[in-house]
C-alpha cells in the first residue's frame, strides 16, 4: 500500500492535471526527487585514458587513427578510447555517398593496397565528371567499418554499444570526460531489477564527434558560449533508399544529381542517384530538403516518394526492389555557422560543428580532416613530460588555429554564399544565377558574406497562412508508406525504457504546435515517431511519441517550432541498423 501511494504521488508530481507526463526521462524528471530511486546504488565506475573520443564516424575514427599513428611513429604510450552508441561501427552511419579522397589520401597513402577496393568493390570511380571526377562512390557504413578495423589494428580501444550520455566537468569548469548511459530503467522512469549505472571515462582531452546536432555538443555550446560569434546552424534532412534494379539499367559508377522538383522554388532541396559497383546491380538514391522550409504541411518523406515518379528516375527503378531505407539531418550552414571548436578539456570535430560543403554535397573528407587536425594538435600536449595547463582539462587552441590555415577553411569560405543566396524572391532560380555569376566566375572571392535566414525552427508559418499539400498515395512499386519504409531501416529499441525524445513541457505540443502549425512533427519526422491521437476521454488531442521508430536523425530537435523537443541518447545499441547504407 505504501508503494502504491508513493508511486501515485510521484506520478502526480511529474504530470499535468489531466494526463500522466509523456516524458519520464531523468533529464526532465530528476531521480533525486523520485522516491522510487531511494536506496538505489548510483556510484559509477571510472576509468582513465589519455584521449576519449565520442562518436565512431569518419571524424572520430580519423582522429583516433592519426593519434595512434603519431604515437607509434614516436614510440609513445598513448591510450585512446572511442565510444559509439551504435551496436557496431557503421550501423548508424548514413550518407550518399560520393567520397572525395583528399583526407583519406593523407591518412593512408596506401589505402588502395589495404583491401578497401577489393573484393567487395565498396568504392568505384564514377564515369561521369559532374565535378566528381576522381571521387569514389561508397557506402559510408562499409567505409566507416573499414576505418574502425584500421583503428583497432593500431591499438585504439573501440566500445560500440556505449552511448555517451553526459559531459563530466572538473571543479574548475573544464571538461573531465564523459559518462555512458545508464541501463535498466523502465518506461515510467523507475529502476528495474537489472539497473546498472553507466561508466565514467576521464581524459586529458575529450573529442566530440557525435555527428550532426549532437546532444552533448548542444550542452557544450551553452556551457562555453561557443556560438557567440557565429550564425545559428541551418540544416537539411536527407532521406535515402537502396534498390536492386534490372541489370540492363545498371551503369556502375554513374552519378546523377538534380535540384528543385517536386519542391517549389522557395524550398531548397535536391537529389542524388548513384550506381554502385558491388557485383550486383544496386543503386543508392536520396532526396535532401532544407529544414528552413516555411509550409508546415510539407513532408520531406512524401516529397522523396513523389520524386521517384519523375520519368527520368522511374525508368531506372521500374522492375526493381527497394531493400533499405534511412534518414538523417545534415549541416548546411557552412562557414557562417562554424562555432568556436576548442574549450578547456575538449574540442568539436566533424559534423558536430558542421564542416559540410553544401554545393558539393560532401562532408566526409572535411570531417576526416578535422579529426586529423585535432589529433595533430593534441598529440604533443598529451605526451609532453611536463604537462603545463591552466585548467585541469587541457585546452588546445592550436587545433582551431590549424583549422583556419587548412584547406577545410579555404574550401568552406569559397562556397560560403551559395546556400544563403537562395533566400531571395526568385528562390531556387535566383540562387542558381548567383552561383553561376559569383562562384563559377569569381570562385567565392566576392568581398561580402551573405547571411542565412536564422533558426530553422523559426521559419514555419502558421497553418492558416499556408495551403495543405495533397500528396499522391504510394503505389507500392516506386513509392511507399512510412512504416514499411522504417521497417527497412532495421530500427530497434528496448521497449521498456523512458522515451529518449523528451519534452521540456508536455502541454506545448497541443497548445502550440497543433493549435498554430497543425502538428508539423507528424510530417517532418521521417520515421512516424510523432502522431496526435484523441484523448481517452474523447475530448481533445494528445501527442503520442513512438520512440521505438526513431532513426536518430535529430530532425525533430531541429525543426520543432516550439523548441520543446530535446533528443537524448537511448540505451546503448538502440536505433537503426543501416549495415552499409
Amino acid at each position: 500500500a505504501q508503494r502504491c501511494i508513493r508511486l501515485y504521488t510521484w506520478r502526480w508530481k511529474c504530470s499535468s492535471a489531466v494526463t500522466p507526463r509523456i516524458t519520464s526521462h531523468y533529464t526532465i524528471c530528476p531521480r533525486d526527487k523520485d522516491p522510487r530511486w531511494e536506496g538505489v546504488e548510483m556510484e559509477r565506475f571510472a576509468d582513465e585514458a589519455d584521449v576519449v573520443i565520442v562518436g565512431g564516424g569518419p571524424a572520430g575514427l580519423s582522429a583516433a587513427i592519426r593519434l595512434k599513428q603519431l604515437a607509434n611513429e614516436q614510440e609513445k604510450d598513448l591510450r585512446v578510447c572511442l565510444v559509439e552508441k551504435a551496436s557496431q561501427i557503421g550501423a548508424h552511419t548514413l550518407s550518399g555517398a560520393c567520397l572525395e579522397p583528399s583526407a583519406l589520401n593523407e591518412l593512408f597513402s596506401d589505402w588502395k593496397e589495404r583491401g578497401l577496393m577489393a573484393p567487395t568493390h565498396d568504392l568505384v570511380a564514377p564515369s561521369l565528371p559532374m565535378n566528381n571526377h576522381g571521387n569514389y562512390i561508397v557506402r559510408l557504413g562499409h567505409f566507416v567499418r573499414w576505418l574502425g578495423e584500421q583503428a583497432e589494428e593500431l591499438g585504439v580501444e573501440i566500445y560500440p554499444g556505449y552511448a555517451a550520455a553526459e559531459v563530466l566537468f572538473h571543479e574548475d569548469g573544464s571538461v573531465k570526460g564523459i559518462a555512458t548511459n545508464d541501463v535498466g530503467i523502465a518506461k515510467d522512469g523507475s529502476p528495474k531489477d537489472v539497473f546498472e549505472r553507466g561508466m565514467e571515462l576521464h581524459a586529458k582531452v575529450t573529442l566530440f564527434g557525435e555527428g550532426c546536432h549532437g546532444h552533448l555538443a548542444k550542452q557544450l555550446y551553452r556551457q562555453f558560449n561557443l556560438r557567440e560569434n557565429c550564425e545559428p546552424q541551418t540544416y537539411a534532412i536527407g532521406l535515402k533508399e537502396v534498390w536492386l534494379i534490372d541489370e540492363k539499367k545498371w551503369r556502375p559508377g554513374r552519378v546523377e544529381h538534380s535540384v528543385g522538383w517536386p519542391l517549389n522554388r522557395n524550398t531548397y532541396g535536391g537529389s542524388f542517384l548513384y550506381h554502385l559497383n558491388e557485383g550486383e546491380p544496386l543503386v543508392a538514391l536520396g532526396f535532401v530538403v532544407g529544414l528552413d522550409y516555411t509550409n508546415p504541411y510539407l513532408s520531406p518523406f512524401r516529397e522523396f516518394q513523389r520524386w521517384k515518379h519523375h520519368p527520368f528516375i522511374a525508368k531506372t527503378l521500374e522492375g526493381g526492389n527497394r531493400i533499405a531505407y534511412g534518414a538523417r539531418a545534415l549541416n548546411e550552414g557552412g562557414y557562417q555557422c562554424l562555432p568556436k571548436v576548442t574549450f578547456p578539456g575538449g574540442m568539436l570535430i566533424g559534423c558536430s560543428p558542421g564542416f559540410m560543403n553544401v554545393p558539393k554535397i560532401k562532408g566526409t573528407h572535411t570531417a576526416m580532416k578535422s579529426g586529423m587536425l585535432a589529433a595533430e594538435a593534441i598529440f604533443p600536449k598529451v605526451t609532453a613530460k611536463d604537462l603545463a595547463s591552466e585548467t585541469a582539462g587541457l585546452h588546445v587552441p592550436e587545433y582551431e588555429d590549424n583549422l583556419k590555415k587548412s584547406w577545410i577553411w579555404k574550401e568552406l569560405y569559397s562556397v560560403r554564399n551559395i546556400r544563403p543566396s537562395f533566400h531571395n524572391y526568385f528562390g531556387l532560380y535566383g540562387g542558381m544565377v548567383y552561383t553561376g555569376v559569383f562562384y563559377w566566375i569569381l570562385r567565392g572571392k566576392e568581398p561580402w558574406t551573405l547571411k542565412h535566414a536564422g533558426l530553422d525552427s523559426a521559419q514555419l508559418r502558421p497553418a492558416k497562412e499556408c495551403t495543405a499539400i495533397e500528396y499522391p498515395k504510394p503505389d507500392g512499386k516506386l513509392s511507399f508508406d512510412l512504416l514499411s519504409s522504417v521497417a527497412l531501416s532495421g530500427t530497434n529499441h528496448e521497449g521498456d525504457q523512458p522515451p529518449h525524445l523528451t519534452l521540456k513541457d508536455d502541454s506545448v505540443p497541443v497548445a502550440n504546435n497543433l493549435a498554430i502549425y497543425d502538428g508539423p512533427e507528424q510530417r517532418f519526422c521521417p520515421a512516424g515517431v510523432y502522431e496526435y491521437v484523441p484523448l481517452e476521454t474523447g475530448e481533445g488531442m494528445r501527442l503520442q511519441i513512438n520512440a521505438q521508430n526513431c532513426v536518430h536523425c535529430k530532425t525533430c530537435d531541429i525543426k520543432d517550432p516550439s523548441q520543446n523537443i530535446n533528443w537524448v541518447v537511448p540505451e546503448g545499441s538502440g536505433g537503426p541498423a543501416y549495415n552499409g547504407m
